[in-house]
């Protein structure tokens, strides 16, 4: 494999960002629920907007001036919202390698845990999680309409968050 590059998105990047978004939730997510009319539209609308509102919180995985991965982190606190990997490059360290960069951002920060969650039924991504250490702290629904509703596993790990003064030498 190519070299793997960690960087900030870009405004170019937006549009395979979310086509990366779509891809996994269509290979991960969808076939864990009862599919209805004008769900993957709707998904994909939601992914685009969640890219495009964002985007200066999101680290890119690049190989080759390709985007094969992103993360998001929320504004303001310890918690990643999303993180996907195209599919056909899932299970090649991409998705450990995001993870792994935005915590220690967040440590640097002086987050002392961080915050995740994914759907209860993603036993695959659950065992992923608690492979890079994160624990399980909670089983509760997710919020999504009550004829569906869909139950979420929110995860914790704790950091080692930076502390002292950064000194800039000139």
């Amino acid at each position: 494999m190519a070299l793997l590059v960690i960087r900030k998105a870009e405004r170019v990047d937006a549009p395979v960002l979310a086509q990366i978004a779509y891809d996994a939730w269509a290979t991960g997510i969808l076939p864990l629920v009862k599919e209805r009319p004008g769900m993957r539209q709707a998904e994909e609308r939601r992914l685009n907007h969640v890219v495009a509102e964002t985007l200066d919180r999101i680290i890119v995985a690049d190989i080759g001036g390709i985007p094969v991965g992103w993360c998001s982190r929320a504004r303001g606190r310890a918690y990643v919202p999303y993180l996907f990997v195209m599919p056909q490059m899932q299970c090649q360290g991409i998705g450990s390698a995001l993870l792994a960069r935005m915590e220690a951002m967040l440590e640097f920060e002086g987050a002392a845990r961080i915050h995740l969650e994914t759907p209860a039924d993603n036993v695959r991504a659950v065992r992923f999680y608690e492979r890079q250490g994160y624990r399980i702290l909670a089983l509760r629904p997710d919020g999504r309409a009550a004829h569906e509703p869909f139950m979420s596993v929110h995860l914790e790990k704790r950091l080692s968050p930076f502390v002292g003064e950064i000194e800039d030498e000139e």
